[in-house]
């Protein structure tokens, strides 16, 4: 019985010993955990950041265009007959009155000659009636003939003369059907595919023609930008001329430099667009009819216009806002007004100063106050990003209205 008895009482020591080590190691180990989480809280989250800077912000607007010819010409044979030559190559530019191709001059050389001989008949036989006439006046002076005849050969010679005056006007038209049996290029240009080839007979209601002609340089492009841009675009043109500029159609590739020509007289009611053309040189010959390609009319430049990584902005339910970062590497909410934006370039017109640091990346993981490190080496990666010229609508969310490319100036 006393044997027993030792026993659970040493069971009951045991596990009170066994009971307060587990609470002891509980109790250092929620220490430890609570001074882990106060230096996880004390240590710096990294991010990227980037600096507010000055610069002059161009403001573009952006619409869709398709490249078309200033002249295109279909050329077709104004005569009939058989084309004998033909001078010139697919693709190939050529300039204003170049031959392009000959046709049969034969037969108007035949028509020509055959009116020449006509006309000297037709001269000598009014040299004959004329001096008959002579002749038949002194004798219906002297009473010998009647007034009739003698007005009869004055009417011959009326005849003869207008004979020879419609002589005249066959060679004249002899002579054209053969200046149009020589096929010449009405505008400089690039000549298209070949639409028929030598020892055909060509007419001149053929439908088809013979080849096209397309002016390529100057070459214009046909776009249309929203009818709300359309005073500032007037307001603007008057200033002097606006500089266009088309991309390829993944906006990427800037293919050539041009300027606005003129806009449309009316607004398109269905689409509440308005169409507007530039003209380009195109030396080079990369613009094409009938290509799509992207167009940026360039607005306005705003001088020295506060601009940071559109990265930095964020959207809550006070509108648009910033992380900054402070001197000393804590950062804070700081709400902006967003003027437009710019491929990756934000205006601000309220909120920020020359010379801070914002928060590009990791904003996640931020609370007003917190620690950060701004990690080195990005910054200037991110910034010169900004730089691009690729034109984006205003920041959506942005508080209050964003100033429209207008406002701008």
């Amino acid at each position: 019985m006393r044997k027993g008895l030792w026993i659970i009482l040493g069971v009951i020591v045991l596990a009170a010993v066994i009971g307060g080590t587990a609470f002891r190691r509980t109790r250092v180990e929620a220490a430890q955990n609570k001074k882990a989480d106060a230096a996880a809280n004390q240590r710096p989250i990294p991010v990227v950041g980037a600096p507010v800077v000055t610069r002059d912000m161009p403001v573009y607007l952006r619409g869709l265009g398709t490249v078309t010819a200033f002249n295109t010409v279909t050329v077709k044979s104004r005569v009939d007959g058989e084309l004998m030559k033909v001078n010139f190559k697919e693709g190939q530019e050529v300039r204003a009155g170049d031959l392009l191709a000959q046709i049969d001059p034969r037969p108007f050389q035949v028509q020509l000659h055959q009116a020449e001989a006509n006309l000297a008949r037709d001269q000598a036989q009014v040299v004959d009636a004329k001096v008959n006439l002579d002749r038949f006046a002194a004798l219906y002076k002297e009473g010998v003939i009647a007034k009739q005849q003698l007005d009869t050969q004055n009417a011959l010679v009326g005849q003869l003369e207008g004979a020879i005056g419609a002589d005249k006007a066959q060679i004249e038209n002899a002579k054209l059907q053969l200046v149009y049996s020589r096929i010449t290029a009405p505008i400089g240009g690039r000549v298209g595919l070949r639409m028929v080839d030598p020892g055909n007979i060509v007419h001149a209601n053929d439908t088809s023609g013979m080849l096209v002609i397309t002016q390529m340089h100057p070459i214009a492009v046909v776009f249309t930008l929203p009818e709300d841009y359309v005073p500032a675009i007037l307001k603007h043109m008057r200033q002097g001329d606006l500089q266009v500029e088309a991309y390829s159609r993944d906006d990427k590739t800037k293919i050539a430099t041009g300027k606005l020509l003129t806009m449309n007289n009316e607004i398109d009611p269905t689409t509440g667009t308005n169409r507007l053309k530039a003209v380009f040189d195109n030396p080079e010959r990369l613009l094409w009819p009938n290509q799509f390609v992207n167009m940026r009319l360039l607005l306005d430049v705003k001088k020295n216009a506060i601009t940071v990584p559109v990265a930095a902005l964020q959207n809550g339910n006070q509108g648009t806002f910033v992380f900054v970062v402070k001197p000393d590497k804590t950062v804070e909410v700081r709400p902006v007004k967003v003027g437009f934006t710019e491929a990756n370039t934000a205006s601000i017109d309220q909120g920020l100063a020359a010379g801070e640091l914002v928060v590009t990346d990791g904003q996640d993981k931020l609370q007003p106050g917190s620690r950060v490190d701004v990690q080195p080496g990005n910054v200037s990666t991110r910034q010169a990003s900004g730089g691009a010229s690729h034109p984006s609508a205003p920041t959506p969310g942005a508080p209050g209205t964003p100033a429209s490319p207008a406002s701008g100036s």
